[in-house]
């Protein structure tokens, strides 16, 4: 064995015969040298370590602790203490939204605009025996199509089968109620069990190319093989994705992915009638088909204060007139903000971060900014990066989508894209940056630890933005609803309302702006993962009144 200690010094006497000062010169360099060693092979251990351990919580079925990070786990035991315990039971025992019932508790002929309208709903079974815990999936809203006005209800939730549903009655005129029952309890439940049992709900196929031949290969975020694997890693926020190593191909020369829907399920055939389309998205009924409301004096409306981001919303947050989005917390002024538009983004650099509900805005962008020109990147497909310029007055508008998991049925370029986390860490910021992120349609299929850590990522990521550039703006935009029967087991709203709460309660207390599309979209009866263009337009509207 080679003496390294002894070898040094004989190198050091030799270079440095009569001067101390060379000597120590070499020392402190050494010194540096070995520490960089062992805190380089301290993080690689750390991150095997954590490879290893999840791996082995998958082999076990036990994804909901996955994650080595306590703060993770604590999140994770919260939301599953809330899920109900019910997957088991007959369908006849199960909710049934047609025999509940929802009543008014505190009906009057008239209402005036502010006053607070409550609804009750009595939950009951097939068997039309009352349930006696909660659970169930609502969503709940008025609206009044002739005006073009909705609202979302503020549901609670007494876990022995009824419902409290809280109104706030923004507009005058004839205002009618819709409580849907997404899933019911036990839908919920096998729902929640089904998401977090795996990654099997998804498939990656990886292009590589390599002396001008192209292969394909499995790739994924686990990979249950005996074959050697290409790891794509981020040290940093310990991200990690991989594909099957294909012989003599270096895994540098992974160049596309796209994904296809394993034909896979975590349910019995029994348990998938709970979340058959027949049962999904069914209204309750109600005994009062609509109400007055009428414009009072003693409940002004009028809302006087900016919209100013690091300000948190209230829930409803907002209500849809004339279908444009008002906010309940502050005030869009007397007109539009986009008719301000060239004036409040000139000078600025606009970053959008995200998956396709965030392209949906450089999309619109691009029709109320009369000079904005695309910039062409050649290459194919919607998913690229999309660049565009206003030169006149000087403004630029990027979006990108983010990092793995992106679910996409054709291939899309993983060479230009990163995660969130990394590419807000690339920005030096400034009074003239603008950043909008929006995630969690993609993020469904797989297991929640794996958004929450992403949310936890960014958040960090955020947090050392606005240390080193506080002038920076940061806007988040919740996740949206889509439509309720595409492959629901993957899919579901359920889903996006979890990741909904948990995207509002990890970035509570940052100094961002937050646009809450899952309420929006909900007012609105949205039923697609691209919401119409009034939505999309009330939430730039909300942008801009944060950032001008």
């Amino acid at each position: 064995m080679i003496d390294f200690t002894s070898l040094l010094f004989q190198e050091t006497n030799k270079m440095f015969k009569s001067t101390r000062k060379g000597f120590m010169i070499l020392l402190c360099c050494t010194v540096i040298l070995v520490f960089s060693v062992l805190l380089n092979f301290r993080q690689r251990l750390d991150f095997q370590v954590l490879s290893v351990k999840n791996h082995l919580a998958l082999a076990s079925g036990n994804i909901a602790y996955v994650a080595i990070d306590p703060q993770i786990t604590e999140i994770m035991t919260a939301i599953n203490a809330t899920i109900p315990q019910k997957d088991t039971m007959h369908f006849k025992e199960t909710t049934s939204a047609l025999n509940s019932t929802a009543i008014i508790l505190n009906y009057k002929p008239k209402y005036c605009v502010g006053d607070t309208l409550i609804v009750q709903v009595e939950m009951f079974n097939h068997l039309l025996k009352r349930k006696t815990y909660g659970g169930d999936f609502l969503l709940a809203r008025i609206f009044s199509q002739k005006l073009g006005a909705g609202t979302s209800g503020r549901i609670k939730d007494f876990n022995n089968g009824t419902y409290n549903i809280y109104f706030t009655l923004f507009w005058e005129g004839e205002v009618h109620i819709s409580i849907l029952l997404m899933h019911p309890s036990e839908g919920v439940a096998l729902l929640w069990k089904g998401r977090n049992m795996g990654y099997n709900y998804i498939g990656y196929t990886g292009l590589f190319i390599h002396n001008n031949q192209e292969v394909h290969t499995e790739c994924g975020f686990y990979l249950n093989s005996q074959q050697e694997e290409c790891e794509y890693t981020d040290r940093k926020y310990r991200e990690v994705f991989q594909c099957i190593k294909l012989p003599e191909i270096p895994c540098e020369a992974l160049i596309s992915l796209k994904s296809w829907h394993k034909d896979y399920t975590y349910l019995s055939n029994a348990n998938k009638t709970l979340l058959s389309l027949s049962n999904i998205g069914i209204e309750i009924p109600k005994r009062v088909g609509s109400i007055d409301v009428l414009k009072c004096a003693k409940t002004p409306m009028t809302v006087t204060s900016k919209c100013q981001i690091g300000t948190s919303l209230p829930f409803p947050s907002g209500y849809f007139l004339n279908n444009q989005w008002f906010p309940s917390h502050c005030n869009l002024s007397s007109f539009e903000p986009l008719v301000n538009i060239n004036n409040c983004l000139a000078g600025k650099m606009i970053y959008l971060m995200g998956d396709s509900t965030i392209r949906q805005w450089i999309e619109f962008f691009s029709k109320v900014l009369k000079n904005l020109k695309f910039f062409d990147t050649h290459r194919p497909g919607w998913h690229k990066t999309h660049m565009a310029y206003d030169l006149q007055n000087n403004i630029y508008i990027q979006w990108k989508k983010h990092g793995h998991p992106f679910v996409a049925p054709n291939f899309y370029n993983v060479r230009d894209h990163a995660y969130i986390s990394n590419e807000l860490d690339r920005l030096a910021g400034g009074s003239n940056t603008i950043v909008v992120i929006g995630v969690g349609q993609h993020f469904r299929p797989f297991p929640l630890p794996l958004f929450i850590k992403r949310l936890l990522s960014i958040r960090s990521a955020i947090e050392n933005l606005l240390l080193r550039s506080p002038d920076t703006k940061v806007i988040i935009k919740s996740e949206n609803t889509r439509e309720f029967e595409q492959d629901v087991e993957r899919f579901s709203n359920f889903h996006g309302y979890i990741q909904y709460l948990l995207l509002k309660n990890i970035f509570s207390g940052l100094n961002v702006g937050i646009i809450d599309a899952w309420d929006m979209t909900t007012a609105f009866d949205s039923r697609n993962p691209h919401p119409p263009e009034p939505v999309v337009k009330s939430q730039i509207n909300l942008f801009l009144s944060y950032v001008c």
